[in-house]
């Protein structure tokens, strides 16, 4: 059995949000760097038999917002970065954890299947990964909803974060 032991250094942990509600035009769809976390991956020969990834919630940072009325300032990444902890409860429940509990490949897609630990809840969480000899590249979909969590919005609802948050991974073969 192999294992790799995966971090920032490896690849890169992205959040994208999407905006609705009538005003969502004025919002910005976001792209959110996690700065720190660590990833373990068991294998057997050529197939992923355990995956375990924790993320440090303080460790968010907002690289970009794409639409919105007016370019992205400084002074709203850092309002963004404070209002997304908040709504993770990142004080209480700092890390994000999720661990496998099964998976299936399928050439090189596996479907990792396991339970997603967020803001003090726990849930199933699927995520696609695309397995090649040098990397990995995973994605799945989040729902605030599915972890008690309220969508930031304002406007008084009028323009909200998207329910769901696309999560994606990309790394490389430890060396």
């Amino acid at each position: 059995m192999t294992q790799w032991n995966l971090g920032p250094d490896s690849g890169e942990l992205l959040l994208r949000t999407g905006v609705t509600g009538s005003a969502s035009r004025m919002g910005h769809r976001l792209t959110i760097v996690m700065r720190s976390w660590h990833a373990t991956v068991e294998w057997e020969g050529e197939a992923p038999s355990a995956v375990e990834v924790t993320v440090d919630l303080d460790s968010l940072d907002v690289l970009r917002g794409e639409g919105g009325m007016t370019p992205l300032s400084g002074a709203e990444k850092v309002l963004i970065r404070s209002n997304a902890l908040k709504t993770l409860r990142a004080k209480k429940f700092p890390q994000a954890v999720f661990r496998s509990t099964s998976i299936e490949r399928s050439g090189s897609a596996v479907r990792l299947v396991g339970v997603l630990e967020l803001a003090g809840r726990s849930g199933e969480q699927t995520v696609e990964v695309e397995v090649s000899d040098d990397s990995l590249r995973g994605a799945a979909a989040v729902r605030h909803s599915d972890f008690g969590l309220k969508p930031y919005s304002m406007l008084m609802g009028a323009m909200k974060v998207a329910d769901e948050v696309e999560v994606s991974l990309v790394v490389t073969r430890p060396a």
